[in-house]
């Protein structure tokens, strides 16, 4: 017995001496808020006041000091992201990730994004400040990698620690630039089923524009089967452990509007969820300078940003900068394709990937006119049917640094719009306010024309020239809109007014948002702060009511169970809302996924249906197609002898829907309430593993809000119990111009991407009930509240 106690009592002591061991090296990675540290590049000690949210308040003489401190500060909080972030476009994450990232590393290395970055990185004005600001919040970032803490997942997974340039920049631009895009996730799904069953089929579609009657106003001043590659594609973003943008909410009150007589700005970028969060804040102060900006892991200047002379943020413009052509190859050799000109060879290009664990793959390429062929960097296409990505980033003069150096450090409203005008992609709603009153916004990118008869929502031609680009448009062709009389602006990823009679192309998301928004703004006269805070929280749906009219009107009622008359009654009196309480959006989400999966699957098959969920024209098409009765996707082509009717159809689809919930949920219809099925959990890329995953990830958390409302927290239809919540608002921010120093924002999470930081997930709660924090401006308050760390010159 005394063994077993001595026994017991090592084995005790040995955990107690783990644990605290555990908790000292917890502690020592921390990151360092308060206290000294030399850095050899700074001229004059600069001091960095951490407030009580963990965003850094940089007090520096000159500008070149603050953005070492930047840099350093951006690092020991978020030195694991910005590692990602650098390794994705040039395809090198199967470096540390091995094998099970070889299929993103193949796809974007071939893209062409690095050697863009490189061309661009030549022609850079080396003199110029956003190259030599850049070199310093490079040299703070490359410092705290020299002497600083080496995160956890660097240790977990083996890397090895390297120095940041000014290409990692480049090469993160452009990834989130291809996050934008969104032609190659649609247009193969439109080619197979115009190939498959004819233009009729498109109709319900919308691929004209038809759909989208909440446009932004502007005011001057088999064949092959191409699906392959959306689903490839789709599939590389999903799994990409840094997430793609998807759309975004903004717009700016005049004067004339508010309570206070100043400008109100409110901005919410959509974006996939992730832990830690897409943006960094940080508040910048010289002499002749301050901003509040939000950054991107490893970027020098914000693409979101205030001070007390103006603010500035994005929407995404979802305009078409990608086109894919169907090349055709010499016959007698595969190394030669077909132009307008006669057979020309392809250029030829090898790669070399480097794979952790194993050895190195080569990747080679062939490029044509248009861009890289697809069929050599992703799964599923006919190698002798070669498809080419053309698409504007690569293409066009890339002046990224100097665009976001501009929009950061604009004394002008004329100045900004110059920034904005460099910017050739991606496609973006630059919102922009000042305390003169002025309110504006501009879409960039290089837009351009093809021939009328041209469709780009297909695969083109490529050997014929027909389908090329026929024009390149001036910016000042770009829509925009300023000081317009109606004395707002807005956009939420919908499509702009024409602009001398001509429509933009793109893929504009449904009207659902613009309208709940332009329904706000326009009645009201006297906004204040609180009140716009409340309006980008705002879960109600402008359109999910009418189509509940529409599926009402069409069922049957005659068979209805004791639940399912219940659940009529229930969305009967429901009114758009999307609160955690509400039963409403639990049934009607279900009921919308089996109406899509009766009317569209039997068509499209199984993996081709999943393609189109995560489509725009699947959230475009739910309201018209449904008003349609004689459309020819009613019919299931698999059955025989019988032609289904919308009545049929979607009395189906209900009934299906409240089996569905009650397997799911019960059989009480008053406990099917929003909160049990959506959910949100943010993700660490090492939270996958099962035994890492509570000290990575934060949640799961019931949430409001839903597809297509303001508080956008979308997700994915499906039958499972839940709706995990993908992403939506990857910070909230609202900007009142009369009371600047009480501007108010909010991350998803927290500031830091360390998890023993106070800061890893301070803001959950906040975000998650609609609150909000300070963007604090004044020195002394900022003092008050904060820590302090002193860079002093070695």
């Amino acid at each position: 017995m005394g063994k077993i106690k001595k026994v017991l009592l090592v084995l005790f002591s040995i955990v107690i001496l783990l644990s605290v061991a555990l908790i000292a090296y917890g502690f020592y990675l921390k990151p360092k808020y308060e206290g000294e540290v030399e850095l050899k590049n700074i001229q004059n000690k600069t001091t960095v006041y951490f407030d009580e949210f963990g965003v850094p308040h940089i007090y520096a003489d000159n500008s070149k000091d603050a953005m070492e401190a930047l840099g350093y500060v951006h690092a020991q909080d978020r030195l694991w992201q910005m590692e990602l972030m650098r390794r994705i476009a040039p395809g090198r994450l199967s470096e540390i990730f091995g094998s099970v990232a070889l299929k993103n590393d193949k796809f974007f290395a071939g893209l062409g994004i690095e050697e863009a970055s490189e061309k661009a990185i030549a022609t850079l004005d080396k003199n110029s400040p956003s190259y030599q600001l850049t070199l310093a919040y490079l040299d703070g970032i490359n410092q705290y990698i020299e002497e600083g803490k080496t995160p956890v997942e660097f240790q977990l997974i083996g890397i090895k620690k390297e120095k940041f340039t000014i290409k990692d920049v480049y090469n993160i631009f452009g990834y989130m630039s291809f996050s934008f895009a969104m032609a190659q996730k649609s247009d193969p799904l439109l080619t197979d089923i115009r190939n498959k069953y004819g233009m009729e089929y498109l109709k319900d579609f919308g691929i004209d524009g038809s759909f989208n009657t909440t446009r932004i106003r502007n005011a001057k001043q088999q064949p092959q089967e191409y699906v392959a590659i959306a689903k490839s594609i789709a599939s590389l973003l999903e799994q990409s452990p840094i997430p793609p943008f998807v759309g975004s909410n903004s717009w700016v009150i005049a004067p004339e509007k508010t309570k206070n007589g100043k400008v109100i700005f409110a901005n919410d970028p959509h974006i996939g969820f992730s832990q830690p969060g897409t943006w960094y804040e940080a508040h910048l102060v010289t002499p002749d300078f301050e901003l509040y900006g939000s950054y991107l892991a490893g970027t020098p200047f914000p693409l979101l940003g205030h001070n007390r002379e103006y603010a500035y943020g994005l929407t995404m413009f979802e305009n078409d900068d990608i086109d894919l052509y169907q090349e055709e190859n010499d016959p007698s050799n595969a190394k030669k394709y077909k132009t307008p000109t006669g057979f020309k060879e392809y250029q030829q290009i090898q790669k070399i990937i480097k794979v952790k664990d194993t050895s190195d793959v080569v990747l080679n390429l062939k490029v044509s006119r248009h861009g890289p062929i697809m069929n050599d960097l992703i799964e599923g296409l006919n190698v002798d049917k070669p498809v080419a990505l053309s698409w504007i980033y690569t293409q066009q003069p890339i002046q990224i640094l100097d665009a976001v150096y501009i929009l950061s450090h604009s004394k002008k409203m004329e100045d900004f719009q110059r920034g904005v005008s460099l910017i050739a992609a991606p496609g973006l709603n630059v919102m922009y306010g000042d305390a003169n009153g002025n309110v504006a916004w501009w879409a960039t990118g290089k837009l351009y024309k093809h021939n009328t008869d041209v469709n780009t929502n297909f695969i083109l031609n490529g050997a014929s020239g027909e389908d090329d680009i026929k024009e390149y448009l001036d910016f000042s062709k770009n829509p925009s809109a300023v000081n317009p009389k109606w004395n707002y602006v807005y956009s939420a990823n919908n499509q702009p007014e024409p602009i001398d009679g001509y429509l933009y192309p793109g893929y504009y998301l449904p009207e659902d948002r613009a309208k709940r928004i332009d329904q706000l703004l326009a009645p009201k006269s006297n906004w204040d702060k609180e009140a716009v805070s409340k309006m980008i929280f705002d879960n109600r749906s402008s359109v999910a009511t009418d189509v509940v009219r529409n599926l009402l009107s069409e069922v049957d009622y005659k068979t209805f169970s004791k639940n399912e008359k219940e659940a009529l009654t229930v969305l009967k009196s429901w009114n758009g809302s999307n609160n955690i309480e509400d039963i409403g959006p639990t049934i009607y989400n279900k009921w919308i996924y089996l109406y899509l999966k009766n009317t569209f699957e039997d068509e499209m098959g199984e993996a081709n249906f999943k393609q189109f969920l995560g489509t725009h024209i699947m959230k475009q098409i739910i309201a018209k197609q449904m008003a349609n009765k004689e459309s020819l996707w009613w019919d299931n082509v698999e059955t025989k002898n019988k032609k289904e009717t919308r009545n049929q159809i979607l009395t189906m689809s209900f009934k299906q829907a409240i089996h569905s919930l009650e397997d799911q949920l019960g059989n009480l219809v008053t406990a099917w309430t929003w909160s049990k099925v959506h959910t949100v959990e943010h993700q660490h890329p090492l939270g996958k593993i099962a035994v890492l995953k509570p000290f990575f990830n934060l949640g799961p958390f019931e949430v409001s809000g839903s597809n297509e409302v303001i508080n956008n927290l979308f997700f994915d239809y499906t039958n499972d119990r839940s709706y995990i919540v993908k992403g939506g608002p990857s910070t909230r921010r609202v900007i009142d111009f009369s009371d600047i120093e009480n501007s108010w924002s909010v991350l998803p999470t927290g500031q830091s991407g360390n998890q023993m930081s106070a800061h890893y997930s301070d803001q959950a709660v906040l975000y998650n009930s609609g609150k909000f924090r300070k963007m604090k401006l004044n020195k002394q308050e900022i003092i008050k509240t904060s820590t302090k760390l002193i860079f002093l010159p070695h």
